[in-house]
C-alpha cells in the first residue's frame, strides 16, 4: 500500500511541478475544492463517483481524477488519443482490451493503456474499486466514448 501511495504522490508531484513551470507560481489546490460528480450514464454502467484531481489547462495537456466504482460498475468502451494510466488505490477491479481477456487489478497495480486501444475498466462483481486515472489531451480531446460494456462482456462470456 505504501508503494502505491508513494507512486500516486509522485505522479501528482510531477503534475504539480509541470504546473509550476507552466505558470511560474506555486499553487495549492485544496482537497475538496473541486466538487465530486456522478459518472455520466452515457459513459458508465452502475454507480460511479468522479473526483477531479488535475484539469487540462494549456499549455499542459494532462488531466486526472480519482474514480470510485461500486461493485459491478464500469466504464463504457472507450479510447484515449494519447493513452491512459490507471493507478489502483483500493478494492478489486477489472480491465479489458477489445478482443483480449479480462484482467483482475488490485491496489498498487499500474495499468497502462496505449493510445487508441479500445478498452473498459471498473470494479469486480462483488467489490468496489478506486483508481487514479491520468490522460493527456490531443487537440483538446482526452477520451472517445463508445458503446456500453454488456453484462455478458463484463462476465467474460
Amino acid at each position: 500500500m505504501r508503494a502505491m501511495t508513494a507512486l500516486a504522490t509522485s505522479l501528482l508531484l510531477v503534475a504539480a511541478a509541470a504546473a509550476v513551470a507552466a505558470e511560474g507560481t506555486v499553487t495549492v489546490q485544496r482537497s475538496g475544492s473541486q466538487p465530486s460528480a456522478k459518472g455520466a450514464a452515457g459513459q458508465f454502467t452502475g454507480s460511479v463517483r468522479v473526483d477531479p484531481l488535475l484539469r487540462e489547462a494549456p499549455p499542459l495537456r494532462m488531466s486526472g481524477a480519482l474514480v470510485t466504482f461500486e461493485p459491478g460498475a464500469r466504464t463504457a468502451w472507450h479510447t484515449h488519443p494519447l493513452g491512459q494510466t490507471l493507478i489502483v488505490t483500493a478494492g478489486a477491479g477489472r480491465v479489458q482490451q477489445w478482443g483480449g481477456p479480462i484482467q483482475e487489478i488490485q491496489p498498487g497495480d499500474v495499468v497502462r493503456i496505449p493510445p487508441g486501444v479500445k478498452h473498459w475498466h471498473g470494479a469486480a462483481a462483488t467489490a468496489g474499486m478506486s483508481h487514479i486515472a491520468i490522460a493527456e489531451a490531443l487537440d483538446g480531446k482526452v477520451v472517445d466514448w463508445m458503446e456500453h460494456v454488456t453484462d455478458t462482456q463484463y462476465r467474460g462470456e
